[in-house]
């Protein structure tokens, strides 16, 4: 199966393809992500090199939860 999220994904557009991201987001990035105006422009790979994470561990975690919502 082809990723559908990748690193170079923004943050918004991760959001509009997978409604519960958020769960993931936060966990990885803080609740505040959301409050942040980078979250939407900003890539994944930007987001995890600012919160100190791997951006490889973050978005294995959003496709696995992306596989479990498909019908």
């Amino acid at each position: 199966m082809e990723q559908a999220i990748h690193r170079d994904m923004t943050i918004g557009k991760i959001r509009e393809i997978c409604p519960r991201a958020d769960e993931v987001l936060a966990r990885f990035f803080g609740p505040g992500c959301f409050a942040c105006p980078n979250s939407r422009t900003k890539s994944i790979e930007f987001g995890a090199s600012v919160h100190g994470q791997d951006v490889e561990e973050v978005v294995a975690e959003l496709n696995q939860l992306m596989l479990k919502n498909q019908p």
